[in-house]
């Protein structure tokens, strides 16, 4: 009984190849699986982001209406009670700079 090495050998080879096919086929699946899984989640973080871009802008919009100055004035005059301040209760303070001072010492 003399066994072929060869023949063995290519009989080997062809089951291999044989069995990698379904196997590769497998592994092409999982990844298939995976980047759709992956092109799913972009899709809703695209989705989420046009949704904050959009809520920003309403904030922006919001604040630039609260703090417009008529607003700020009125809620002064109305709820706070206050008033222009006349020209002669008008204070000027000016302040020099400490460098100046030591410089001319």
């Amino acid at each position: 009984m003399k066994i072929d090495v060869s023949g063995a050998a290519k009989t080997l080879l062809v089951c291999f190849f044989a069995l990698s096919v379904p196997a590769l086929l497998v592994i092409d699946g999982i990844h298939a699986r995976k980047y759709t899984d992956l092109e799913k989640q972009v899709e809703e973080l695209e989705k989420r982001q046009k949704q904050l871009i959009e809520e920003n802008k309403k904030l922006i919009t919001d604040i630039s209406l609260l703090s417009s100055s008529e607003r700020i004035e009125g809620i002064a005059r109305d709820s706070l009670g206050m008033r222009e301040a006349e020209s002669d209760e008008i204070v000027r303070v000016e302040m020099s700079s400490s460098s100046s001072k030591k410089a001319g010492n």
